[in-house]
């Protein structure tokens, strides 16, 4: 059933998101507070007020009226209209001036309501991700460009006029300000286009008068007059005239620069921009002119930049707000006296990567024949969450997701190039740490790449404010005499070095793990960890590497997934591991409508989660580990974990433990319970069985484990 919110004016500012689940609209009429899911939201009206309307009476929504709750990386929109137009740019053999209008455009448009798609890029097939978000796509006549722009012109308020004469960066400017005020950015030619069309919009704004030529000179310009008008949430960095990230700029009112950071004039006024954002909640969106000085300053700042240059629609695919469906996890090898290596494939901190390279490469042959690490950017579950759901979806056991660096975007606190700190201390690093720990357990990913290295403090800080990991791998680029060296932060979190990183073909990688395997002797596990390049080495030449490997000492080497690699690590080091993940586990529980084994597969999503069969409000959950094991953590993800309400999280609880399943000792105990995620570590106890036992359920009664994890050592 579809939903119609009626609100008056003075509610507007009341419109935001339950912290507890960021689906649902939370809005006050009459002093009564009521929750609605945003996907049963078919429109917004508002009662006593007059406000433009578009041609379907939707209330024509202004950047700063967006909803945008303080846990979200992007605004939330409505869903996307039941039939979305789509536009073929390169069809229409528009120029680069005319994509970033239509583009801004976009934004402007579906702020209100998604009802825009638009192709640019087209390397993967058209219908991957429309098809993917279960749009239902309306495709417009792309020998009439303008008469698309023409379906839309009461949702513009005139022009913003530039000319690319004197600098190109002008356009950016010109989007920027076109953003703001519900313009389109256009140059005389193309204002010329649109009356030909018969669109004669009023020139609100005219930047041709201006004389600046040097970039900063032109984006201080825009810091001075602009810039405090612009929500700081999110900042744009992206060449005048890519026609990318354009919408959700527009749509969020976001300033768009190109700055070069190794520049000090054009350093200094990009520093004033990110020294007004917020480190742990504002990001950095596109490119910069140079990857280590325009990561590195952002990182200085305690900002993570998501790198998007090619990305597009973001408006379009952040709306269709699905929870991200984590796959069980497989269980992994028994321990035992062999070299473990694995292997990471670069480049998916870049979403724009994921979008379109990422598409075709993972069609490859080559995958699922051997354990592959594929790095994927943990911002998707915000900017494109069914594009996250697509390839979990087509993933084999042996496809292992893992983040790119550094966590939640691209940060980059050592530059090993440079030989450089962009962030030293531990204060700095904590709202980028806190920040990760959100999404990447959102996405469901649980080892991080880290370019380049991390000192004490951040390592502290990953372990502290990141208990999802199970462990990271950093970098040097060979570029030192020496080698990096492993470290274990907490008792618990691995930092392993990748050698080599970032290779370029799989002999390069079975060299570098040769340098290790010749001096294998089977008296105990060892491991190794590599990184290549997915430009060189795709699925199809990375299998190559299981008979190198094997040449270099038969029957002794497994390639292995990375969470598999880290948990094995920890249990040779005689570290606490999840246990969970071990063949030998055996599950049993109350009577339930859902296999028991589900409440401990690794995956909290819906579809995988253990439901009991009565609405009595209670049931019990229980692991048999086999065998004893000296266990100090447990960790409990209730049904909002999975993207279900908070109301029907576990309320009352007890967890328990045991040696011979008979005598239970408590390990802890919870009532009227709210959080979507129960996390306790305790003085280790010798015990071989764990028992969850439920007493109040929530709600409704039903009881629900998403996921339950325990962590033991020998």
């Amino acid at each position: 059933m579809r939903n119609i919110l009626v609100l008056a004016t003075v509610t507007l500012g009341t419109l935001s998101l339950n912290a507890q689940n960021t689906t649902m609209f939370v809005h006050t009429t009459d002093g009564n507070v009521t929750s609605t899911d945003i996907a049963k939201v078919d429109k917004i009206t508002f009662t006593d007020a007059e406000y433009d309307l578009n041609a379907d009476k939707d209330r024509i929504l202004e950047y700063n009226e967006l909803n945008w709750p303080e846990d979200r990386l992007l605004p939330l929109f409505l869903p996307p209209a039941s039939i979305v137009r789509a536009f073929d740019m390169n069809e229409a053999k528009l120029n680069e001036q005319e994509r970033v209008m239509f583009c801004v455009m976009q934004g402007i448009v579906n702020r209100t309501r998604p009802r825009i798609l638009l192709y640019n890029h087209n390397e993967e097939p058209k219908d991957t991700w429309p098809g993917a978000h279960n749009l239902h796509i309306a495709t417009v006549n792309a020998n009439k460009p303008y008469q698309f722009v023409k379906r839309y012109e009461n949702e513009i308020k005139g022009l913003v006029l530039y000319s690319t004469e004197k600098s190109e960066h002008y356009a950016n400017v010109a989007a920027t300000v076109a953003g703001l005020e519900r313009l389109l950015p256009v140059t005389a030619e193309i204002r010329q286009k649109l009356i030909d069309n018969g669109m004669d919009f009023p020139v609100v704004k005219d930047l041709t008068s201006l004389t600046m030529t040097a970039p900063h000179e032109i984006y201080n310009y825009l810091y001075e007059n602009y810039w405090d008008r612009c929500n700081h949430r999110l900042l744009v960095s992206l060449r005048p005239n890519i026609p990318y990230v354009h919408d959700i700029a527009a749509a969020a009112g976001s300033a768009v620069v190109w700055l070069d950071a190794r520049n000090d004039k054009e350093k200094y006024v990009l520093d004033k921009m990110l020294y007004d954002m917020t480190p742990g909640r504002d990001i950095v969106l596109g490119w910069y002119h140079e990857e280590r000085s325009g990561v590195g300053e952002a990182t200085k700042y305690g900002l993570s930049t998501v790198p998007a240059d090619f990305f597009e629609n973001t408006t379009v695919y952040t709306a269709v707000n699905n929870p991200v469906c984590i796959p069980p996890v497989p269980k992994r090898p028994k321990l035992e006296n062999k070299v473990y290596a694995t292997v990471y494939i670069s480049d998916g901190d870049n979403i724009q990567y994921c979008q379109h390279a990422m598409a075709k490469i993972f069609e490859q042959s080559g995958r699922g024949k051997m354990p592959m690490n594929w790095t994927i950017s943990p911002a998707l579950a915000d900017f494109a969450p069914q594009m996250l759901n697509y390839y979990y979806k087509k993933a084999t056991a042996n496809d292992c997701f893992v983040c790119g660096p550094s966590g939640l975007g691209y940060a980059m606190p050592y530059d090993a190039h440079n030989k450089q700190w962009n962030t030293s201390t531990k204060s700095d690093f904590v709202p980028y740490a806190r920040l990760s720990q959100r999404y990447l357990e959102k996405s469901g990913l649980r080892v991080v790449t880290v370019w380049d290295e991390v000192n004490n403090y951040q390592r502290q800080a990953y372990a502290e404010e990141c208990s999802y990991l199970y462990g990271l791998t950093i970098q040097d680029w060979e570029r030192q005499t020496g080698r990096l060296g492993t470290n274990i932060e907490a008792g618990r979190l691995p930092f392993i070095p990748n050698y080599p990183c970032y290779a370029n073909g799989i002999d390069v990688i079975s060299d570098f793990f040769n340098r290790d395997i010749k001096n294998f002797d089977g008296s105990k596990p060892m491991f190794v960890s590599g990184q290549c390049t997915v430009w060189d080495v795709g699925p199809d030449k990375l299998i190559g590497l299981t008979d190198k490997l094997d040449a270099l000492s038969p029957g002794n080497v497994e390639i292995v997934r990375a969470d598999h690699f880290f948990n094995m690590f920890c249990e040779a080091n005689h570290l606490p591991f999840d246990l969970t993940m071990t063949e030998s586990m055996q599950v049993t529980s109350s009577p339930s409508e859902t296999e028991a084994a589900l409440a401990a597969d690794g995956s909290p999503s819906e579809p995988n989660m253990w439901v009991s069969s009565t609405t009595d409000g209670k049931g019990w959950v229980q692991c048999d580990f086999g065998e004893p094991y000296l266990i100090s953590r447990y960790v409990v993800r209730h049904a909002q974990a999975a993207g279900l309400g908070c109301e029907l999280n576990t309320r009352d609880f007890i967890v328990e433990t045991s040696l011979d399943g008979k005598t239970w000792a408590l390990a802890g105990t919870y009532t009227n319970n709210t959080e979507a995620v129960t996390d306790a570590s305790f003085d280790a106890v010798e015990a071989r069985y764990v028992r969850v036992s439920i007493t109040d359920a929530g709600a409704d009664g039903v009881a629900r484990i998403g996921d339950l994890e325990v962590y033991g050592s020998r």
